[in-house]
């Protein structure tokens, strides 16, 4: 793959995808994605490593760590079933999974331009569809059988629109869809504030945080859904990186698990 593969991509693109070539090279018994190593040579520059750390980097890896481990189980119990990534990015849950999923449907949802980069760069595989539209335009869905059993995880992207949005959101998947659950990853407020502090010292005020959710519960049943499942996003990196990470990474996890600032929501819908 020549340098020139990423050229137009936005940070916001690369960012998540730098984070896993980083964990799968430096802790590969956490978590390993072949796929993304592929792409290494073509990400321009080194820009993204230098503004990060090791915390941040491991933060990205634990969110897919997760949600792979999600999916998996939701496929064992629904074998035939449609995982629908909706703000996919360039996600490559698909090969991580996908291989040892071989009756269920993927899709990637996202705006027309990220998907028509993500076909470029990542193509069209058979079963992992390519659908472009607004995510909180629930029409998107006329392309996918909604009778049978769905699983829409979204990911790093709810944070950015407000609570009242998201809950329309789920509202009209409710609508749309006759047997789905919803898995998207959450923070509480305390962590909005922390997050939002480091973002305007960047200086990228168009990436500000608005939602926060600090009772789950309340919030799944404001949503009129059924909780299943509140997720840490560091037990498993706890464990398994336990000596092997600097101080501030180990706090910053063990913080943040404490506290609640960064959670997993497994809601059925």
């Amino acid at each position: 793959m020549n340098s020139k593969t990423f050229d137009g991509v936005a940070d916001t693109l690369y960012i998540p995808l730098t984070a896993r070539i980083y964990v799968s090279k430096r802790f590969p018994e956490f978590f390993f994605d072949p796929k993304s190593l592929e792409l290494e040579d073509a990400i321009p520059g080194n820009s993204i490593q230098k503004g990060s750390n090791e915390y941040t980097m491991i933060a990205s890896a634990a969110r897919y760590h997760n949600l792979d481990q999600m999916v998996r189980a939701y496929i064992a119990e629904h074998p035939a079933c449609n995982i629908v990534n909706v703000g996919c990015g360039l996600e490559t849950m698909f090969w991580r999974v996908g291989p040892d999923a071989p009756d269920a449907q993927f899709y990637e949802m996202d705006l027309p331009e990220v998907i028509e980069t993500r076909r470029r760069i990542l193509g069209a595989p058979e079963r992992d569809a390519l659908i472009a539209g607004d995510a909180f335009d629930l029409s998107w869905s006329g392309g996918i059988d909604t009778s049978i059993p769905t699983l829409i995880v979204v990911s790093g992207v709810f944070q950015y629109f407000h609570n009242a949005d998201v809950l329309s959101f789920i509202a009209n998947a409710k609508k749309a869809f006759a047997d789905a659950e919803l898995i998207f990853d959450a923070t509480n407020t305390k962590g909005l504030e922390y997050t939002n502090k480091y973002v305007k010292k960047t200086g990228n005020e168009s990436a500000l945080m608005y939602c926060a959710i600090d009772n789950p519960t309340a919030f799944a049943r404001e949503a009129g859904c059924g909780l299943i499942e509140v997720r840490p996003f560091y037990a498993d990196a706890r464990r398994v990186l336990k000596g092997k990470v600097g101080l501030y990474a180990k706090a910053a996890m063990a913080i943040t698990d404490r506290s609640g600032r960064a959670f997993l929501l497994h809601m059925k819908l």
